[in-house]
């Protein structure tokens, strides 16, 4: 038992090396599987948007489920463990089984195939982060040890998904040539790539959670409370601050994610080239890195001279600029990578300094309704932050896939070479199109998502010393 323990180094980097291996699978389902069945197999891209917005969506609300499942397990193991080992074995078998479609599926049977796969994946992936980020308080004293293994555990995750962010479409390509010879078509390469790759990857992700597994002991007793639906949905309906700050996550996090979808088929249709997957490698280890440079960095010396608010509207003006830069390089005859890293800059700066102010903005807003409405829903607020990213995730895969379709962007090649330029089969009109809905579209939204904030979001640095000065006195008044 490790009550009055301190956590050993031995328990922090194996919980630490769990959060890579969630968050490879993670990435790597997120990121490419609309990629792998719409331009690889050639399922609709519309079909696929509805099937990723209903599943994303669908996870959200499982979320609260499995939550209260875990909270109501009692083994002699713990409640976490033997549901994080569970979850991951399976949805590791899944990850496998999605990223390997039966070649003799019909275009009908592809569709069923990869609906059935990917929500299946959605499952059994909460049934292992679920327990994964509740078993903190369960091995940890509280205080600044919680504090600094979550930070950890974060990072962690951070370099999990830049890792497969890095390394997936090379790998991809490796693998398959290595399996499949020279004397298959690129899309057969790239289809045998995944199936490999995937079992690569899940095989990590398997023995990571293994050894997480083994040494992190949880204590003999941890509550765990687990939001519902319902009390999430009360709770943001009477704390109009956390309805302003939910809002604003779901328009941010798509206008980010849309690109994000789309930027592979920007580099494979439109900048072009026969390396094509150098310079998407290129600009993916690039961008990662600024994320994670300027949530750790960035942001911190940033709130050194200005409040969050400050940065939130330095962040948003600084994602428009980076968009606009993007479709002023994207329309001219560029063609080197090197130059996208100026917009690269911008945007990928903003999201990491944006993931951490949301973050803190929700947090502001435990205060705020614990003054209002005489309650402190904590672990209430905090559930949602998932939820709505979840949210964003389904809307904007939806939005992404949609586009494709109408662009009539897919690879249709069965050329036995790897030396291909995508870009030459593609009119202007579908370059401009994908364009525009890799920039303007996200312009849109975070201009709302400016305004939406500016009108409804009253937490600033002043308001949030008198609240908690009226919280202190309140609570000096009922103690008397």
């Amino acid at each position: 038992m490790q009550d009055n323990m301190k956590l050993s180094g031995r328990a922090k980097a194996s919980y630490g090396l769990g959060a890579v291996g969630k968050d490879m699978v993670y990435m790597l389902s997120a990121s490419y599987v609309l990629y792998y069945f719409q331009d690889i197999l050639g399922v609709s891209a519309a079909a696929m948007g509805v099937i990723l917005m209903v599943a994303r969506v669908f996870d959200a609300f499982n979320d609260p489920i499995m939550g209260a499942v875990v909270a109501r397990t009692k083994t002699r193991w713990g409640k976490f463990r033997p549901w994080l080992l569970i979850g991951t074995i399976s949805n590791a078998v899944v990850l496998v089984l999605m990223f390997t479609a039966p070649p003799t599926l019909t275009p009908g049977g592809l569709i069923a195939y990869a609906a059935v796969t990917y929500i299946v994946w959605g499952i059994t992936y909460t049934m292992m982060d679920i327990p994964y980020w509740s078993m903190i308080p369960a091995f940890t004293s509280g205080g600044k040890e919680r504090e600094n293994l979550t930070t950890l555990a974060r990072s962690c995750a951070g370099v999990g998904s830049a890792i497969i962010t890095i390394i997936t479409v090379m790998s991809v390509s490796a693998l398959g040539r290595l399996f499949g010879g020279n004397e298959i078509s690129d899309r057969a390469v790239e289809r045998l790539g995944f199936s490999y790759f995937a079992l690569i990857i899940a095989a990590f992700f398997v023995l990571f959670t293994v050894i997480c597994c083994i040494n992190v002991k949880e204590k003999s007793s941890v509550d765990m409370k687990s939001a519902s639906v319902r009390e999430m949905f009360r709770a943001l309906l009477e704390n109009d601050q956390a309805m302003a700050v939910v809002v604003a996550i779901v328009i941010v996090n798509c206008s980010i994610y849309i690109t994000s979808n789309l930027v592979i088929y920007f580099f494979k249709y439109d900048f072009g080239g026969i390396g094509w997957k150098g310079d998407y490698t290129l600009f993916s280890t690039f961008g990662g890195a600024v994320q994670i440079l300027a949530m750790m960095i960035l942001y911190p010396l940033l709130r050194r001279f200005f409040t969050s608010i400050r940065i939130y509207y330095i962040s948003m003006g600084m994602a428009i600029c980076g968009y606009i830069s993007l479709l002023i390089l994207a329309s001219t005859a560029m063609n080197n990578v090197f130059l996208l890293f100026i917009p690269g800059f911008f945007i990928f700066a903003a999201n990491g300094m944006l993931a951490v102010i949301t973050t803190v903005f929700l947090a502001n807003t435990v205060d705020y309704g614990e003054l209002k409405n005489y309650r402190r829903d904590e672990s209430v607020i905090f559930s949602m932050q998932t939820f709505v990213v979840k949210l964003a995730s389904g809307i904007s895969a939806l939005i992404a896939a949609l586009s494709l379709q109408v662009l009539s962007l897919n690879s249709d090649t069965e050329v036995v070479s790897s030396l291909i330029d995508y870009s030459e089969g593609v009119s202007s009109a579908q370059k401009m199109g994908l364009r525009m809905t890799m920039t303007l579209v996200p312009i849109f939204g975070l201009f709302f998502a400016i305004f939406w904030f500016r009108k409804k979001y009253i937490l600033n640095d002043e308001k949030l010393r008198e609240i908690s000065s009226e919280l202190k006195e309140r609570k000096s008044q009922e103690n008397q």
